[in-house]
């Protein structure tokens, strides 16, 4: 025997590890026929909930119905639109028809998209593109004339309604996941911290639709998690606790299991009728920027480093074409509260200051005026009146703002100029929150990632409780977005923006 034969790798020293710890159960070979017992099982709604499996076929279908209502609705739209012309009613059907194949076919109707904002509107999105590329092609190649103004129309209203009836069905949905309903029966297993953290961030967002109903840990005389999920088992005894547990999902996480043990995990749940979900140690790195690339028979993660010019440029676009239409729109609003600014208290009716903007470039923002001129003065004397921890400064009753100021800034029309700064450039329509310069003096390690884009008039700390987040977590939502933005969830915050501006949460 060679020194290279008692070469043990990594894998299969921890499957031999894992193979030694003591379990609950007998030991079965999870590439085996039978990889557990056959027995009672626990029923799916034991806890008086129903669960995701037995309720996706069933909001499957209303997103099925509701799309095609509205496209049929879009299409009577676009054939009026047309001038009631014969052949643009053939043609209705058939572009209504391709908008709901294409979402389908966009995996709008799969289990693990419904629910899932921007994956939803991503799907949403391609259907309206093909919607006019397909009707297009098929003018040219088979010189079939069509209404070019029915296709633009039919584009438009079906898109903007199918994101709307499908917000109302994510909203329906998330409810009923926040009592508890319509939630994955989920197994966590892997090492203790792993699991601790896995379970803490998936309660935080219960929306998700995964319920925590136990964890399998190294062995069965560790510890079970301090917040009293249930130990069910050890890691030999995952097939096992899936089927009695009537688990759907298995969360793996840590470094515990991999390589061939992890392979022959997913022989046995397969068996077990669960998915297997495996979570990697990147921190808040989401799905457009991982993908699967198959390599010599392994599964290699590859994480985007670069955003594609493309969709640099398509966001470019898109801030660029909305400011200007939203600053004509808002026009009126703005020059009214600035004649209301400007008559409740001496000073200017717009302030001017200097932020921080893209690596670190200032830039001056353009607001209206919310507080006494003296306001900045007044600061230093308040610092210490801070409801706010880290570096931001936030008073529930700044005696600086005015009477109007307090209208102003529960609407968020006081920011309605910085319309202004995203047309030239400054910021962007969606970003972190843009810092003030001694902010960012203050800043260490990873909160200057935050740099790395343009600020935002918007964002995702606009709209998960504005100033009422702790200085962690609006850093936490800022670097998220940074790490994983697209105009699909630009345009997915933009529309929760809305929501939370009329609801005025945290603005103050």
């Amino acid at each position: 025997m060679t020194a290279i034969d008692d070469v043990v790798t990594t894998a299969e020293l921890v499957a031999l590890t894992e193979r030694r710890r003591p379990g609950v159960g007998p030991r079965l070979s999870w590439a085996s026929v039978h990889p557990f017992v056959a027995g009672p099982r626990v029923p799916l709604d034991a806890e008086g909930h129903s669960s995701w499996r037995g309720m996706s076929g069933h909001y499957a279908r209303q997103a099925i119905v509701l799309d095609a209502t509205v496209a049929a609705l879009a299409a009577a739209s676009a054939w009026l639109a047309a001038g009631r012309i014969a052949p643009a009613g053939y043609v209705a059907a058939v572009v209504a028809a391709v908008f709901v194949v294409a979402i389908g076919v966009g995996h709008g109707y799969d289990g693990r998209v419904v629910g899932d904002g921007p994956r939803e509107l991503q799907a949403v999105l391609r259907a309206g593109l093909a919607a006019v590329v397909v009707p297009a092609l098929a003018s040219a190649f088979l010189h079939i004339p069509f209404p070019r103004i029915y296709v633009g129309v039919f584009a438009v209203v079906a898109t903007l309604g199918v994101t709307a009836d499908r917000f109302v069905l994510r909203h329906g949905l998330h409810r009923a996941r926040s009592h508890g309903s319509a939630m994955a029966r989920t197994l966590v297993v892997g090492d203790a911290a792993a699991v601790n953290r896995t379970i803490t961030d998936l309660r935080r967002a219960s929306y998700h639709g995964y319920r925590v109903v136990g964890v399998c840990l190294p062995s069965a005389q560790d510890s079970a998690p301090l917040d009293g999920t249930p130990l069910l088992g050890a890691l030999a005894d995952i097939p096992q606790v899936a089927h009695d547990h009537s688990i759907e999902t298995v969360i793996v996480t840590g470094g515990e299991l991999a390589g061939d043990a992890l392979r022959r995990l997913s022989w046995a749940l397969s068996r077990a009728g669960a998915d297997l979900v495996v979570a990697p140690g990147l921190v808040e790195v989401l799905g457009p920027r991982v993908s699967v690339r198959p390599t010599a028979g392994l599964s290699l993660l590859e994480v985007e480093t670069v955003a594609p010019r493309q969709r640099l440029i398509a966001k470019a676009i898109l801030d660029r074409a909305l400011a200007i239409a939203f600053l004509v729109a808002a026009a009126p609003v703005v020059g009214v509260a600035a004649l209301a600014v400007r008559m409740s208290s001496p000073g200017p009716a717009f302030f001017r200051q200097r932020r921080v903007g893209v690596d670190g470039r200032p830039f001056t923002m353009l607001k209206l005026r919310s507080m006494y001129s003296d306001a900045e003065a007044r600061r230093e004397t308040l610092l210490a009146h801070s409801d706010r921890d880290g570096l931001m400064f936030k008073m529930h009753d700044d005696p600086r703002i005015t009477p109007v100021g307090r209208i102003l800034r529960r609407f968020s029309i006081d920011e309605l100029p910085q319309l202004w700064n995203v047309a030239r450039g400054d910021m962007s329509l969606v970003g972190p929150r843009p810092p003030l310069p001694e902010e960012v003096d203050g800043y260490q390690d990873q909160v200057f990632r935050r740099l790395h884009v343009r600020p935002g008039l918007t964002g995702l700390w606009q709209v998960s409780g504005r100033a009422d987040l702790s200085w962690d977590e609006s850093v936490r939502l800022d670097l998220r977005y940074v790490d994983n933005w697209s105009v699909a969830m630009d345009l997915h915050i933009l529309w929760k923006t809305g929501r939370a501006v009329f609801r005025s949460a945290g603005a103050y």
